[in-house]
Formats: structure tokens, C-alpha cells, sequence
């Protein structure tokens, strides 16, 4: 009877080990198989799905189906999405081998919308999934014995649109008032950038411009070309006039002079300067007067930091003082440093080749820092200036041999400028 009871415990042993091995082994078969799949950690997907009747989607007919909706959520993998749906296992195991130049599985991103079509049966048989990549493109994934992938784009319609505006006490007043997109507010502060501070506005300073706005099925998605702008600044007048001379649209004044610099102004779309150059300026940490030889730009961590020109990255690292900062030489006369990032650019290292406009870095408050901002600092022949007042060559103005087609241009434009009427203060606005 010992024996027998000895021998039973030895089973028993064994069976619990066996069943602690499969516990353990079949997450890690999945974790390996499908780790391509993910973007971060392991997530249970709870979220209850938005359910809807909709008669016909991304051309498929749907009404006799079951169509839920919602957004990707952090560290959620593609396969998460398929929890609680039934899906033949060679279709499956098929998504593994879909190429990435198909579709990539690592790139699918947060808050991104995705819909799911299955059977109106007891185990929800998956037909498709919608997985929407931009306001434009999305992929569409078919279930069935097999699994395949088509790639799909929105129509869009391009409306044009107008609109004026009067300045209260800021810009930023003015176009929550307005209510224009902080896209298209960028775009024209980067514009007239190097005529007008708009740091400085004076109450009273007027604009009127018309432009190209994008449409997705009734929804605005974006804003397409600045087709002309007037602004009134100080009761002086500034156009910008849009003209091609075969090197890329550019924007030029009445004259036919560029409005672009060689650099730009902002190494960061439009926002607060909160500490400017100041050769002997009380310093919030060291408690001490010091020299502050850039200018302080106040915006929340993880805005994009661009760089103002093409150039080649000289130091792209860390230090106490700087925090995470990168500095790049434009050419033999100007060179710029970006300071405090929270991080800096992936795969950004010193000797690389940056383009004006290009991301390489995000604010931050490394180094000594109070709060999330970035330093910008301006180097002119070696010496370091005020990045604001500096004075720049311009861009090439129009050729001679372009400058009636510019004239023809600018009378179009100015002509439609004129339509547009034009606010008085103390504050008013008009769209149209």
C-alpha cells in the first residue's frame, strides 16, 4: 500500500510539473511567434467596442453583419484586436508571413481607429478588419479560409476657404477666437516670420487670407496650399504672394522679393518665448547674474524641435548644464544649439545631414531647467547672437525672366485679396 501511495505521489509530481511547463511555455511560443506584432507590453484587451449599425463601409455591404469600432490603445498589439472574435487558424497563422513592405505590424500607433466586421453568429466569425493609418489610408485585412491585405485611400475633396481677423491683444487670442487650426496659424507665422514679430503684435494689427483646406467625407483633415495672404502690421502692409519658378513654391512680397531666409526663425511651430537674449539676466537655478545667450522658447514636453536649416550635426548628446542638446553648423557663417531636449531624434548622431524643417529632438527639461522649454542658441563667424535680430540673407527673389508670369500672378491674387473684407478693430472676425 506504501508503495502504491508512493508511486500515486510520483505521478502526481510529474503531472504538475508537466502542466507548469505548458503554463510557462505556451505565453513564450506566443510572445516569440508574435512579437513582431506588438508595439510595446503585453495588454488584456477589456475595453468594451463601440457596436453600430451601418449599412455600407470602405465599399463593403454591412448591414447583416456585426461591425464594431475603436482606437488602438498602449502596448496594444495587432493581434489584441482580434480577442473575442473567431478566426480560422490558417488565416491565422498567415499573418505572420504578410510582408512588411504590405503591411508593417511594429507601426501600428495609438489612438489610430480600427473596425471590425464579423458574422452575426454565437462565435463572431471575423470577416475584416479596418485598420485606418491616416484620415486618408487605410488597410483592410479579409478572413475567411485565408487571410489577404488591400491597401485603400480615402477620396479628397479640396475646398477653398477665407478668412480675416483682427488682433486683440495676441495672436493666440485672435485664433482661438477665430477658431483656425493651430496647422494653419504655423503656416503663416512661419511666412512672414522674418518681417513680422509676432511676439510683438500690436492690438489692432489685421490679416485676411484664403487657402486650400482637405476634405474626408465631410470631415476637415488638413490644410492643403496658402493660395495668398495680407497682414497689416503697425498700418504697414506685408503680401505674400505664392509663385513657382521651377526650384519648388515659394512665397515672395509685392516687389517679388523672397519672404524665406536662408534660415528659419522658430526651431519650433508657433508658441511662447518665455525668456529672451539677455546679456545679464537673473538665473532661476544658480540664483546668480549671468549671461542668457539664447532665447527660451515655453512649450509642453514632447513638442517637436526642427531644425532651422540644412546643416551637419556637430554634438548630439548629454551634459549637465545642457541636458540632451544637438548643435548643427548651417555653413562656414552660422551654426544653432538646441537645448533641454527630453530626447533627441532616433538615430541622430554627430557628422549626419539635416534638412530645414526636420525633427531632432523633443522639448524637455533636462540639464538645468525649471520646466519643459527649449534654449536656442545662434551662433554668427563664432560668436554667439541674438537668434531674433539677426539679419539674414534672402532666398533668391523672381528671376527676370519669370517676373511677368509673376505679375500676372500677383494681380490674381491681390484681387481676390481684396474681395475679402477686412475686420476693424477693437475685435472682430470673419470666415467665410
Amino acid at each position: 500500500m506504501k508503495e502504491f501511495i508512493t508511486r500515486r505521489k510520483k505521478w502526481l509530481i510529474l503531472l504538475a510539473i508537466l502542466a507548469g511547463i505548458l503554463v510557462i511555455s505556451v505565453p513564450l511560443i506566443d510572445q516569440v511567434s508574435l512579437a513582431y506584432f506588438r508595439e510595446g507590453d503585453f495588454q488584456q484587451d477589456t475595453v468594451k467596442r463601440t457596436e453600430k449599425e451601418i449599412e455600407q463601409l470602405f465599399g463593403m455591404m454591412v448591414n447583416h453583419l456585426h461591425v464594431t469600432q475603436d482606437h488602438i490603445r498602449r502596448d496594444q498589439r495587432f493581434v489584441d484586436l482580434l480577442n473575442g472574435f473567431a478566426v480560422n487558424p490558417a488565416a491565422y497563422q498567415q499573418l505572420h508571413l504578410i510582408p512588411r513592405q504590405t503591411f508593417d505590424f511594429r507601426k501600428i500607433a495609438v489612438n489610430k481607429k480600427y473596425t471590425l466586421i464579423a458574422e452575426r453568429d454565437s462565435v463572431r466569425t471575423l470577416r475584416a478588419l479596418i485598420y485606418e493609418s491616416s484620415p486618408i489610408d487605410y488597410f483592410i485585412f479579409h478572413f475567411g479560409d485565408s487571410v489577404w491585405v488591400e491597401a485603400g485611400h480615402r477620396t479628397v475633396e479640396i475646398r477653398e476657404r477665407e478668412v480675416a481677423g483682427v488682433i486683440g491683444s495676441t495672436l493666440a487670442e485672435t485664433i482661438g477666437v477665430i477658431g483656425i487650426s493651430p496647422e494653419l496659424t504655423n503656416r503663416f507665422v512661419d511666412i512672414f516670420a522674418w518681417q513680422i514679430d509676432f511676439q510683438r503684435l500690436q492690438r489692432g494689427d489685421r490679416f485676411k487670407l484664403f487657402y486650400e483646406e482637405q476634405v474626408v467625407e465631410g470631415q476637415i483633415i488638413g490644410i492643403g496650399r496658402i493660395l495668398g495672404v495680407f497682414f497689416e502690421h503697425a498700418r504697414q502692409p506685408y503680401y505674400a504672394i505664392p509663385f513657382e519658378q521651377g526650384e519648388g513654391l515659394d512665397f515672395y512680397d509685392y516687389e517679388g522679393n523672397s519672404l524665406r531666409k536662408a534660415l528659419l526663425k522658430y526651431p519650433i511651430e508657433f508658441t511662447r518665448i518665455s525668456s529672451r537674449f539677455n546679456p545679464r539676466r537673473f538665473h532661476p537655478i544658480a540664483q546668480v547674474f549671468r549671461a542668457h545667450k539664447g532665447t527660451d522658447f515655453a512649450a509642453p514636453a514632447g513638442t517637436p524641435i526642427r531644425s532651422v536649416g540644412d546643416g551637419v550635426v556637430l554634438e548630439a548628446r548629454y551634459n549637465g548644464n545642457n541636458g540632451n542638446y544637438v548643435k548643427i553648423r548651417h555653413n562656414s557663417t552660422y551654426s544653432t544649439q538646441y537645448l533641454h531636449m527630453s530626447k533627441i531624434a532616433s538615430g541622430l548622431h554627430p557628422g549626419d545631414r539635416v534638412t530645414q524643417g526636420e525633427t531632432i529632438g523633443f522639448v524637455g527639461s533636462t540639464g538645468l531647467a525649471t520646466g519643459p522649454h527649449l534654449c536656442y542658441r545662434f551662433w554668427k563667424n563664432g560668436v554667439q547672437v541674438d537668434a531674433l535680430r539677426v539679419e539674414l540673407p534672402p532666398s533668391q527673389p523672381v528671376k527676370a525672366d519669370y517676373f511677368t508670369q509673376f505679375e500676372a500672378v500677383r494681380l490674381q491674387v491681390i484681387r481676390r485679396l481684396d474681395k475679402i473684407i477686412l475686420p476693424e478693430p477693437p475685435l472682430a472676425v470673419i470666415q467665410n
